[in-house]
């Protein structure tokens, strides 16, 4: 293995803290959805790692496209989400949505 490898896997290990720390410390929306971006951004780096060591990264690249696609519907969904919360509550603030009704 070779320093690279390393490298990415420091890389991999900041991005997982970080957007773990993000996801439970924050209570705006907005930041929930970014610190959700991160983790994926840290999963698909970890894939090419992988790829990269096992030797099979058409395999991996196959999987980190797939992973891409699904992190951008998700990504979508979750906006339009919530731009409806915003637009019926004017708040972001997940502390003062305890009273929501539906």
């Amino acid at each position: 293995m070779n320093v690279l490898f390393y490298v990415f896997l420091v890389a991999v290990a900041l991005l997982l803290t970080t957007g773990i720390y993000c996801l439970i410390a924050s209570h705006n929306f907005v930041r929930i959805l970014l610190s959700i971006e991160i983790l994926a951004k840290a999963t698909t780096l970890l894939m090419i790692v992988v790829g990269y060591v096992s030797g099979h990264m058409a395999q991996a690249q196959a999987y980190v496209l797939t992973i891409i696609v699904i992190e951008v519907v998700l990504l979508v969904v979750a906006t339009g989400l919530v731009l409806g919360i915003y637009r019926d509550t004017d708040v972001l603030d997940t502390r003062k949505l305890r009273n929501l009704k539906g």
